[in-house]
């Protein structure tokens, strides 16, 4: 299994996928341990404007944990056969640790900063994954989602 991971170059999930430098493409063993990570350059952009999720995809990358997502991308990454957890931050190494551990999981769409995208659905759903068993009334990590939802961040 494949994972990849938007990243700025301090190995941070980028706030939005479309402003990532590279991703970082972890291999995961059956054991659910990081073998090894990659990088591959973006190619600027959202992901539906871009063709990075057949290149991806093309590399066996099954799943992409971002920060700021929106719809148009999950719909392209979704197509190329991969699956999309959002609204994650902080370092790209334990967050995807987290992943697979079980402790971070998908509630929906996230990136309403670029609405409505020429898409079409003009509106996608709000995406605020949470920290499995954290949930709390309102926090300000400043990932944009507002009170009465959690964020991914693994910060305490």
């Amino acid at each position: 299994m494949k994972i990849a991971v938007p990243v700025s170059k301090d190995n941070k999930i980028e706030a939005h996928i479309g402003n990532c430098e590279y991703y970082n493409v972890f291999s995961i063993t059956e054991n659910k341990q990081i073998k090894d990570i990659t990088s591959i350059e973006s190619q600027g952009g959202c992901g539906c404007s871009t063709d990075i999720a057949s290149v991806l995809a093309a590399d066996g990358v099954s799943t992409v944990i971002a920060a700021g997502i929106g719809g148009g991308s999950t719909r392209a990454f979704n197509k190329s056969g991969i699956n999309v957890i959002g609204g994650c931050s902080g370092d790209s190494t334990e967050v995807v640790n987290l992943y697979l551990s079980g402790l971070i999981e998908d509630k929906g769409s996230s990136c309403h900063k670029h609405q409505p995208h020429q898409h079409e659905e003009k509106h996608a759903a709000h995406r605020v994954p949470e920290i499995v068993g954290i949930h709390t009334k309102e926090h300000s990590c400043g990932c944009g989602h507002g009170s009465g939802s959690s964020c991914n961040s693994p910060c305490p």
